[in-house]
């Protein structure tokens, strides 16, 4: 009689201690996943004068919308710079990482560059420089293709355009095709200067960049 009894308490004593890991793995994982959740994502915009509101207000431009869409949840620094260059955002990344510390950098360079002619092979040095050091710095990267005007040369604009591809194959990371897709050369949409986007086209440069940022996030 005794043995059954105790038999049947350390049954119970088991199923009871296996119950409380049980509980108590299932209160860790969502505490982990609350605080995920939970934590705020910093990120950094490198970009040219497209990201940088040129033109019209800031609080109009694609960035000012994302952070309204992405809500409190979500610090962004834009680090954009009209008249930007790939070589300025290699020399300005490694200070905009050091104070703040991006979870994810979106890099949308080379337009300038292109538009002034510099040699491809610069440009995409230049990019991938910026990709790795934000890489080697535990930064995610979204990197923001862009395509340039016809009169520049049909060989050379393909060139340009796939040089983004090719980046983005080489280190796995996601690629906008193009942020002005819907946009670019329709005058309802852009400036007089037929380059930048009027304050109007800008929620359709954030719905061209939202569906490859998400998942980063």
């Amino acid at each position: 009689m005794g043995g059954r009894g105790e038999g049947f308490l350390a049954g119970i004593v088991t199923k009871s201690t296996v119950g409380y890991k049980w509980l108590g793995g299932l209160l860790a994982l969502w505490l982990l996943t609350s605080v995920a959740v939970a934590a705020p994502h910093r990120i950094v915009v490198l970009g040219d004068s497209l990201s940088a509101a040129y033109g019209i207000e800031m609080e109009q431009g694609w960035v000012a919308l994302l952070g309204r869409r992405l809500g409190n949840g979500t610090h962004i620094v834009n680090a954009s710079i009209s008249g930007e260059t790939s070589r300025g955002g290699r020399t300005r990344l490694p200070a905009l990482i050091t104070s703040h510390q991006p979870d994810i950098l979106v890099l949308e360079l080379g337009g300038n560059d292109g538009l002034r002619g510099i040699p491809l092979a610069e440009t995409r040095a230049n990019l991938q420089v910026i990709i790795e050091l934000a890489i080697a710095a535990d930064v995610r990267v979204l990197l923001v293709g862009m395509r340039l005007p016809p009169n520049l040369g049909a060989v050379y604009g393909a060139a340009f355009t796939a040089l983004y591809g090719e980046l983005a194959d080489r280190h796995h990371i996601p690629l906008v095709p193009y942020l002005l897709d819907g946009v670019g050369g329709d005058s309802q949409h852009m400036q007089a200067d037929g380059i930048h986007p009027r304050a109007s086209a800008q929620p359709r440069l954030l719905e061209n960049l939202l569906p490859y940022l998400e998942p980063l996030l």
